[in-house]
């Protein structure tokens, strides 16, 4: 559930709720009883930066490192053990 900061113009009481996106916005400041309880727009609480937030905090495990070359025939995705590549 989001939080929401509202204010009175009345009063200046300011105050955050927790409510559900489909609850109707309060109008009635719960310091001064004024109609003048108003939503304020406010930055959200996350950031969303960098190439991605799975591949760097949630994949779990080291990164595993490429198998040293030991042929001059390199690897084909596949693992060469299919249909396509014949022992």
């Amino acid at each position: 559930m989001p939080i929401y900061e509202y204010r009175c113009t009345s009063c200046g009481f300011q105050k955050e709720h927790l409510q559900k996106m489909s609850d109707a916005a309060l109008t009635t400041c719960p310091s001064c009883g004024s109609d003048h309880y108003t939503r304020q727009i406010s930055a959200a609480g996350f950031q969303l930066k960098g190439s991605g937030w799975y591949a760097t905090d949630f994949k779990g495990g080291a990164a595993k490192s490429a198998p040293a070359a030991t042929s001059g025939t390199p690897t084909p995705p596949c693992g060469g053990n299919c249909a396509c590549h014949p022992s």
